[in-house]
């Protein structure tokens, strides 16, 4: 019988310390402020968009372009600064900096937005160099829009040299 009384005071002092334990964190929740914890994998990253002062376009010649989808562009040039434009795209203005071509195409970057603009004679786009896509095609401006003007018909020519 002695073990079975040692077994029994074991299991009665097992259950109140088992008691205490289980009461000692809910006692002391409400004295301590609670704290919020959260899994890392839950928190979400949210990436920072770049930043840059949208530049001065006091002095510059507005270029509207109507692009396909309903798309528009403004581009602002500067006479004293050629190696610049600045752009409004979505609301917003933006400067390019002249990147040089084998092509003839006038190329502009913006490398922190990651615009791109290139512009030949007949028309222009923007594209996205972060995300490669297209942002704006077919893109035009008044003059390009115009209609061409008819070209005068050709006399026939008189090759009658029957010899």
């Amino acid at each position: 019988m002695p073990t079975l009384l040692k077994n029994l005071l074991a299991a009665t002092a097992f259950a109140f310390a088992a008691s205490a334990l289980c009461a000692a964190p809910a006692s002391a929740a409400t004295h301590k402020k609670s704290v919020k914890t959260t899994h890392p994998k839950a928190t979400s990253v949210v990436a920072a968009e770049p930043h840059e002062d949208e530049p001065d376009v006091t002095d510059s010649a507005p270029t509207e372009y109507n692009c396909e989808l309903g798309n528009k562009v403004t581009i602002y040039h500067n006479d004293k600064d050629a190696e610049h434009i600045a752009i409004r795209w979505k609301k917003r203005l933006h400067r390019l900096t002249r990147v040089g071509t084998t092509t003839g195409a006038q190329r502009f970057e913006n490398a922190v937005f990651g615009l791109i603009w290139i512009g030949i004679p007949s028309k222009a786009m923007l594209l996205d160099s972060k995300q490669n896509r297209q942002l704006a095609n077919e893109c035009k401006d008044a003059e390009q829009l115009a209609p061409a003007p008819a070209m005068a018909p050709q006399a026939p020519s008189n090759n009658n040299n029957t010899h």
